[in-house]
């Protein structure tokens, strides 16, 4: 295992360093005055900050139901399980698979990478396209693990969105081969266009489907979730009760009376549609004139700009970077090996147009 760059630069940065590197929400979109309010309510009753059960509290997790029924995705409470943040989510699951074979996307996301090693999975990497993963390579290496890590919407790092072709293919393998996916979704409500449809719909008792309020509430309330067929969830809470009993009771309170409101939160998703995608339009403009000769394909939704400096080792430079104050995360972070590689993720949603001009600048000059 490595840590975390991503981790280990946000403890070196300071208040001076224009920051494209963590996958950090526009805390200026947060809804603190709902959420005040919904803290209030939550923190009158005493029993809110009692012990909880282990699967999480049952309205909230109706309500997370309700999501996917709304989208056609048969869904009952007892389907979910709520952990703290996805990142729980993904270490369970790995804990559940513990020892197996996985098949994952290259590049991919470095926090998955870590859990699976620490779980001793052993892990093929599948190249991976704007469209979404090579399915000739996929179907290939599929059949003899049964078992694959996916982020189909808006991928971290590569900001990927899966095709439906490539969606109803990996439907079929799984189906065929009778097999498993992990399909992460943190950012599959940050679109741009229209929302895809899940693959786990159509495949809804050969797939672990994670969801977060990370990206689209507020980190800090470290609020997740797994959706799977009730003999996996009954299996996956038997290991998170060795790992926390419940995730945090206050925070699910919390969420569960913001939630009430339906119509509230769909607003909220607007916003951050509106606002991310005027981000995006901002940081790529400033990115073509500022270094065009960066090559990377235009998002269509999700956090991040990913793309190559043609022949620049940007590891070395994320280090020269870093003593101009602006920082990103090299491409070598996401791959399994530790070779050379010259491509960068950017962060888009978290900066000031300001601040994007004036760090991309720095990075020209240091170029």
């Amino acid at each position: 295992m490595k840590r975390s760059f991503i981790r280990q630069i946000l403890e070196s940065i300071d208040n001076e360093t224009i920051s494209f590197a963590g996958g950090l929400p526009d805390e200026n979109l947060f809804p603190i005055e709902d959420l005040g309010k919904a803290s209030q309510k939550v923190f009158k009753n005493k029993k809110h900050f009692q012990y909880t059960i282990s699967n999480g509290i049952t309205p909230l997790r109706e309500k997370i139901a309700n999501f996917y029924n709304d989208e056609g995705f048969k869904t009952e409470p007892s389907n979910i399980l709520i952990t703290t943040g996805s990142q729980q989510a993904l270490f369970i699951i790995a804990k559940y698979f513990q020892n197996k074979e996985i098949l994952i996307e290259k590049p991919s996301y470095l926090g998955a990478v870590n859990i699976f090693r620490m779980n001793n999975l052993s892990m093929t990497p599948i190249t991976l396209d704007y469209d979404g993963i090579n399915i000739e390579e996929f179907n290939t290496v599929y059949p003899s693990m049964k078992l694959a890590y996916l982020i189909p919407d808006f991928q971290n790092p590569k900001g990927s969105l899966y095709s439906e072709t490539k969606r109803d293919e990996i439907i079929k393998t799984v189906l065929e081969h009778k097999g498993y996916i992990i399909e992460d979704a943190p950012y599959s409500e940050l679109y741009f266009e229209q929302k895809a449809k899940s693959i786990s719909s159509d495949i809804p008792n050969n797939s672990f489907h994670l969801g977060s309020f990370s990206k689209t509430l507020s980190p800090s309330l470290r609020i997740g979730w797994v959706r799977a067929n009730e003999e996996i969830i009954s299996a996956l809470i038997q290991i998170k009760e060795t790992i926390d009993l419940h995730s945090c009771g206050i925070s699910q309170y919390i969420l569960d009376e913001y939630l009430n409101d339906k119509t509230k939160y769909k607003k909220h998703l607007e916003l951050l549609r509106y606002e991310y995608k005027n981000k995006m339009e901002n940081f790529v403009t400033t990115l073509k004139a500022e270094l065009p000769q960066f090559e990377f394909e235009k998002p269509k939704g999700g956090m991040f700009v990913y793309g190559k400096l043609q022949g620049v080792d940007t590891k070395a430079l994320v280090y020269e970077a870093l003593k101009k104050k602006v920082v990103y995360v090299p491409g070598a972070e996401f791959y399994l090996g530790d070779e050379v590689c010259d491509e960068i993720r950017f962060n888009y949603t978290h900066s000031t147009k300001d601040e994007v001009k004036v760090g991309l600048q720095r990075l020209r000059n240091i170029l």
